[in-house]
C-alpha cells in the first residue's frame, strides 16, 4: 500500500459520476485552453488593428522590430525571410494568433490549432525574444510551453471537437 499515491487508474465514463478529484482532473485543461485562446485572439487583433505596427518601418513597425531583433536572434534566417516583406509577415502572424486563437476558444481541430499556437511561439521565441536574459523574463518560451499539453490532449471537453466525438461515438469511447 502507497501512501499519499493515487494507486486506482479506472478512468469514470461519460455517464458515471465522478469525484471532486476526478471533475478537477477531468477539465484541468480548460483555463488554459481559455486563456491562451483568448489571449492569441487579442494579439491578432491587437496587431491588426495597430497602423504602426503593419509598416515596413518606423516607431512601433514589425520591420522595425524584426530588424531590431536580427542580430540577437537564433536564427537570423528567419528574421531575413521576413523582412523580404515584412507588412505580409505581421499579417501572416496577426491572422495566425487569431485563427489560433478562436479554433483553441472554440475547441476546433484542438490538436492543429495548438500545434499552430506553438509554432507561433516557438518562431517568435527563436527571433524576437531568444535574447532576453534572463530567460524566464521572456514569455514566448512560456506560451511554447503551455501550448504542449493542448498539442498532447487537444480540447476534450466544452469544444466542437467533444460535440463531433459524441456524435459519432454516442456511448463514449470504445
Amino acid at each position: 500500500m502507497t501512501h499519499g499515491m493515487r494507486t486506482d487508474t479506472r478512468i469514470p465514463r461519460l455517464n458515471e459520476p465522478r469525484s471532486l478529484r476526478d471533475t478537477a482532473t477531468h477539465y484541468a485543461l480548460l483555463p488554459l485552453r481559455l486563456f491562451l485562446g483568448a489571449t492569441f485572439v487579442y494579439a491578432g487583433l491587437d496587431k491588426l488593428t495597430d497602423s504602426a505596427f503593419m509598416q515596413s518601418a518606423g516607431a512601433g513597425s514589425i520591420g522595425d522590430t524584426m530588424r531590431a531583433a536580427r542580430g540577437s536572434a537564433a536564427i537570423p534566417a528567419l528574421i531575413d525571410l521576413a523582412l523580404k516583406s515584412p507588412v505580409g509577415f505581421g499579417y501572416a502572424i496577426a491572422l495566425g494568433e487569431l485563427a489560433v486563437g478562436i479554433a483553441t476558444l472554440l475547441g476546433l481541430l484542438g490538436r492543429l490549432a495548438a500545434l499552430g499556437g506553438a509554432l507561433i511561439s516557438l518562431s517568435l521565441w527563436l527571433t524576437v525574444s531568444w535574447a532576453t536574459t534572463p530567460y524566464y523574463y521572456g514569455n514566448d518560451l512560456a506560451y511554447l510551453m503551455a501550448w504542449l499539453p493542448l498539442v498532447l490532449a487537444g480540447a476534450p471537453h466544452f469544444s466542437v471537437d467533444a460535440a463531433w466525438r459524441a456524435r459519432r461515438w454516442p456511448g463514449g469511447y470504445r
